[in-house]
C-alpha cells in the first residue's frame, strides 16, 4: 500500500483553473510548485495537482474522471451549480454501480463526479 495519492492534470490556464478547484469545487491548496503546478489536498491523504499545460501533454477527454466520494452529494451539487459549473443535472441514484451522484465540468472539460457509495459493500472509509 502507497502512504498517498497525487492525481495531475493539465490544464491551459493555470489561473481561471485554481480559481474553479479552489473556489467552486472547495479543495484546500496545499503547495504551489515553482514549475508552474498547484496542489491541493482532496481527502486526508489524497491530492490534485494542477499543472500548465506543456507540449508533451495531451487532454485525456473522458478517459479521465476525478471522483471525489462524500456523504453530502447534495450540499456538494447545491454550491457547484451555483457557481455557475457545468453539470450534468441533479444528483441521482445509479443502481447498476450502487452509488448516488452527479457529474460535472472544470473549465478545460476535465470530467468529474461527486459520488456517495450506497453499495454496503464498499470497504473505503466511512
Amino acid at each position: 500500500m502507497f502512504d498517498q495519492q497525487i492525481t495531475f492534470i493539465y490544464v491551459s490556464d493555470l489561473g481561471r483553473s485554481a480559481l474553479f478547484y479552489e473556489q467552486t469545487v472547495g479543495l484546500e491548496l496545499v503547495l504551489v510548485q515553482p514549475a508552474g503546478c498547484r496542489i491541493y489536498r482532496s481527502s486526508g491523504s489524497s491530492y490534485l495537482g494542477l499543472c500548465r499545460n506543456r507540449p508533451d501533454r495531451q487532454s485525456p477527454g473522458d478517459g479521465l474522471v476525478l471522483c471525489l466520494v462524500t456523504a453530502d452529494v447534495d450540499n456538494h451539487y447545491a454550491r457547484i451549480s451555483a457557481a455557475g459549473a457545468d453539470c450534468d443535472g441533479a444528483p441521482r441514484l445509479n443502481e447498476t454501480y450502487g452509488i448516488y451522484h452527479f457529474y460535472f465540468r472544470d473549465p478545460d472539460g476535465h470530467l468529474l463526479e461527486v459520488q456517495r457509495f450506497e453499495d454496503p459493500a464498499w470497504a473505503g472509509e466511512r
